[in-house]
């Protein structure tokens, strides 16, 4: 079977193995693929924009951020490194 992953250039390739990490293509999020708020919106048409990482060096070289729902720590210091402030 071959996977369809996302590159650090945003461009999708082949892969004979899955991605360890799930993203929204519209949001620019990324997280763990059992995610409770990726899942509880699967049936809500995210499955069109979802896309996969091979890791997370991967997802934030394209541009995306880590999810404030499964990826709670590195959620924050990403938010601290933009200047933002955590509402806990």
């Amino acid at each position: 079977m071959r996977y369809i992953l996302t590159g650090p250039d945003n461009h999708p390739y082949p892969s004979p193995t899955p991605g360890l990490l799930g993203g929204n293509r519209r949001d620019k999020i990324y997280g763990r693929l059992d995610c409770p708020s990726a899942v509880r919106h699967l049936p809500n048409g995210y499955a069109k924009v979802r896309v996969f990482f091979p890791d997370e060096t991967t997802a934030i070289a394209a541009g995306y951020r880590p999810c404030g729902t499964c990826m709670r720590t590195a959620y924050r210091e990403w938010k601290a490194s933009q200047g933002g402030r955590i509402i806990r």
